[in-house]
């Protein structure tokens, strides 16, 4: 067996995996999955919300203080519970207004690969960038990131639209983590993202060196997300996955067009994705007289996201920016036709515009409404639109795809390092840094 066909041993780091809403927890489902169809060994280390992962892939929980949960957000945890370096970590990160998670959860991590450190080839993080991993690197293990666009541009666009200086600060403060993902992701040997227009983002924000950048697309299971003929599509219904406060996601000018047409039509939108009450799409929400309008969906297996997207006549991705968007090729996989902005890397993944897609210009409510009426006004269109969406995502994306272009990117980061101990003092000669033969291991 030679180095280039032995199955590697992967520890796959993910600071948080909700399994639907959110694009961290689907990629990490399905590129571990698709790891282990190729024959590798993944473990995955994660904080809560857990993914839902493949029963062939183990699941270790190490939980956070789990702060930011849904039914208690912004709790401070009591003295008593706080019994790690990492506990430690998060609750005074948090005290400091900061967003704790990815510094807290790399520690965690870091403590438990330590005495494992001989049972994997090699770590994937999964856009935490916390100083853990440099402490990884320390202890010997190979460290490739994944990043699939720079929080950085969150931070941007969240300060610009802030509704008050008070809100300008805390948001700086709030994301004072990006500077630590800066840090970090500067100092990765290896870095692989989603799309070319994230690779010049985080070139730019991460000051990731483009030789060390390497662009392997995400996919989509075709096979699930496709479209079912005997569900009715429901006249006038729009949908979106979007996380209701999130600026980035462009929620508000999607309400907005709502708005428009409801003077001229009927029509509704479902938002997959949880609306905060009292919050800004709360708030438009109410503004616009949309409470009837606007159905919020979450917690629903994947099946049914698929029947939603069935019964829609347009699905909409409205976001200002996308390092890529899972939610656009998974509508375009079910054959929905899809009105969606020019925001960062969308019209590299949806196509040219009338042909696998409709665009508009991000932020512009007045276009985003016209172009929904637009498609609304032509079955013709949604029909062709729809089906050439469908194809374009059997063309170029699925799982098996990602994760045989992943695991080039593992080899190619461990001939690298082997390359670099062979240079150093005493190391000449050193064969590729493979611990063990996995399957050998395993059989035992």
């Amino acid at each position: 067996m030679t180095h280039d066909d032995q199955p590697l041993s992967i520890a796959y780091m993910s600071y948080r995996g909700k399994p639907h809403v959110g694009g961290q927890g689907v990629y990490t489902r399905h590129l571990t999955r698709a790891l282990v169809d190729l024959g590798h060994h993944v473990e995955v280390l994660s904080g809560q919300p857990y993914p839902i992962v493949d029963e062939r892939v183990p699941l270790h929980e190490l939980a956070s203080l789990d702060i930011y949960n849904d039914y208690f957000p912004m709790r401070m945890p009591g003295i008593w519970e706080l019994k790690s370096l990492a506990d430690w970590v998060e609750v005074t990160s948090f005290s400091l207004g900061n967003f704790p998670e990815p510094l807290a959860f790399s520690v965690r991590a870091a403590q438990y690969l330590r005495p494992r450190v001989n049972d994997f080839d090699l770590v994937q993080d999964n856009q935490c960038l916390g100083y853990g991993l440099l402490a990884m690197q320390r202890m010997g293990l190979p460290v490739l990131a994944t990043i699939h666009h720079p929080i950085t541009v969150d931070r941007r666009l969240e300060m610009e639209h802030a509704e008050t200086t008070w809100g300008r600060i805390s948001k700086a403060r709030w994301y004072a983590f990006t500077k630590m993902q800066t840090r970090v992701a500067s100092r990765m040997p290896r870095v692989l993202t989603v799309s070319k227009n994230s690779m010049e983002d985080i070139h730019r924000d991460h000051k990731v060196p483009l030789d060390r950048l390497h662009v392997v697309p995400v996919g989509v299971d075709q096979d699930l997300f496709r479209p079912l003929p005997d569900v009715k599509r429901v006249p006038g219904r729009l949908i979106t996955t979007a996380s209701a406060d999130v600026a980035m996601k462009g929620l508000r000018f999607l309400l907005e067009a709502l708005a428009k047409l409801r003077t001229e039509r009927d029509v509704e939108l479902v938002v997959i994705g949880r609306l905060k009450e009292g919050g800004t799409s709360a708030r438009t929400i109410d503004e616009l007289g949309l409470r009837d309008a606007v159905t919020f969906i979450t917690g629903v297996p994947e099946e049914r996201i698929i029947e939603l997207y069935s019964e829609a006549e347009v699905a909409v991705v409205p976001s200002l920016y996308e390092g890529f968007s899972l939610p656009a090729i998974e509508a375009m996989s079910c054959g929905v036709p899809l009105v969606a902005t020019t925001g960062g890397a969308l019209p590299e993944v949806v196509g040219a515009d009338n042909d696998t897609a409709l665009l508009v210009p991000p932020g512009d409510s007045d276009a985003l409404a016209a172009r929904i009426a637009t498609a609304l006004d032509d079955p013709e269109l949604r029909a062709r639109i729809g089906a050439r969406g469908r194809e374009r995502v059997l063309e170029r994306w699925t799982w098996r795809h990602t994760a045989v272009g992943t695991v080039e990117q593992y080899r190619a980061l461990l001939a690298e390092t082997a390359a670099v101990q062979a240079h150093r003092p005493g190391g000449a000669g050193m064969a590729p840094r493979f611990r063990r033969d996995v399957r050998a291991r395993r059989e035992a």
